[in-house]
């Protein structure tokens, strides 16, 4: 609380100031604007439900059933949640604004030649007359992976923001069944049935619905729960569960330049069970993948280059690194909330698996916040790591009044404040 209210404090001494932080309400992207919408009701039934009843009905139903009922509240939770701001506002504008997807999606005539030419297009300091045209904010600034799913929403008859944002949102609200899976494959089905709970009313879906980032997250997440199921498993069915998780994995750093800190949760999960045979399959997943993209045209390398130099020609030249070094650690404390906080000083009891996984997130947070390259916005772009800081919740005595303060941060942020996602 101290360190939210001192970036609050600090970030409108600088906008009075005349710094560029380019915050509404510091530490968040956001703007002050009480308001309820038609997701309220539906939030605040999801919300008392899941405190009252999650952590009993997460205890002793059975686990195939446990886990569609999960991805049903969580996806109640974080659609209700993008509809306080109502249908158009909340979920159409989001995905289709002139910075986002599917505002590119119409310059695509051919895939092949967009992945071919993909990075011709991202640094807008070009002059030859040949390139007059730039990709949009989120589409130059991410590999062609995510840009290229939007196009295959748009080619499946998905396209438009009210689709595209229901895609996001049922695919990242399963993010929360992924961590389960994953922690039942690490063989801590209990301590996976008493975190359903709290990754079901994530504070972090609130951004989740709707941006990309929560895509991202889901689908990091599935490829960690892969690896884990392959370290449980032997022989062929094993290797082909490996190879399935290093496909995910390998694309996920298609997904978002940033996503390769992704790395430290397969990691851990081998660190825990010294399943390393594991490893050769899931390599091999991402060789394949890496060997698809560079072939088609797209050199990763050159393309996070190229998006280095657009980020430090945009408004983070002007963000200063001294403020938003501290204060992006009180913006995605946001999106972790109260129970997360407390629950990270109760690290040292959780099972070896569980601790590594915590870690890991707390690791990849750390390193993103110090390289500088995620200045603001970070309650929306570190998600994919944030998700797995709701492990460590398991260890939390009085659960329903731990689910009760998360509950209560995401309601009171998303009632209270404007969000840009």
């Amino acid at each position: 609380m101290l360190l939210v209210v001192a970036a609050a404090v600090v970030g409108r001494w600088l906008l009075a100031a005349g710094v560029g932080i380019f915050l509404g309400w510091p530490p968040l992207l956001a703007e002050w604007l009480p308001h309820v919408g038609p997701g309220t009701p539906a939030v605040v039934v999801v919300a008392v439900a899941v405190a009252a009843w999650g952590p009993s009905v997460a205890g002793r139903a059975a686990w195939g059933p446990l886990l569609c009922t999960a991805w049903a509240a969580a996806s109640a939770w974080t659609l209700g949640l993008a509809l306080v701001d109502g249908w158009q506002r909340g979920v159409v504008e989001r995905l289709s604004s002139s910075q986002e997807y599917l505002h590119d999606v119409p310059r695509v005539t051919s895939v092949a030649s967009m992945l071919r030419e993909f990075g011709d297009h991202i640094l807008t300091t070009q002059v030859d007359p040949a390139q007059i045209w730039f990709w949009a904010t989120h589409v130059g600034g991410h590999p062609p992976g995510a840009f290229l799913l939007f196009v295959w929403l748009d080619r499946l008859g998905l396209g438009g923001g009210g689709p595209a944002g229901m895609v996001v949102i049922l695919s990242g609200a399963s993010a929360c069944v992924a961590v389960a899976v994953t922690l039942r494959g690490l063989g801590q089905e209990d301590l996976a049935r008493r975190v359903l709970p709290f990754s079901v009313l994530f504070p972090g879906a609130v951004w989740v619905g709707v941006s990309a980032d929560g895509l991202f997250a889901a689908w990091l997440a599935w490829g960690v729960a892969l690896v884990a199921v392959a370290a449980s498993l032997r022989g062929v069915r094993a290797d082909l569960v490996a190879l399935a998780a290093g496909l995910l994995l390998g694309y996920a750093l298609y997904l978002s330049y940033g996503l390769v800190l992704g790395g430290l949760f397969p990691v851990a999960v081998l660190a825990a069970t010294r399943r390393w045979r594991v490893l050769a399959g899931a390599l091999g997943g991402v060789v394949i993948v890496v060997a698809a993209f560079t072939a088609a045209g797209f050199w990763w390398v050159e393309g996070y280059e190229h998006v280095r130099v657009i980020y430090a020609a945009s408004i983070a030249a002007s963000r200063p690194y001294s403020y938003f070094v501290w204060a992006d650690l009180a913006a995605v404390a946001f999106a972790l909330g109260p129970a997360v906080v407390a629950a990270l000083l109760r690290i040292p009891v959780l099972p070896r698996p569980a601790a590594f996984l915590v870690l890991a997130a707390l690791g990849a947070i750390v390193l993103a916040d110090v390289s500088g390259m995620s200045k603001a916005e970070v309650e929306r772009i570190w998600l994919p790591f944030a998700v797995w800081t709701v492990v460590a919740c398991g260890a939390l005595s009085h659960p329903r009044r731990w689910l009760v303060a998360q509950a209560v941060l995401a309601l009171a942020v998303n009632h209270l404040l404007l969000t840009v996602w």
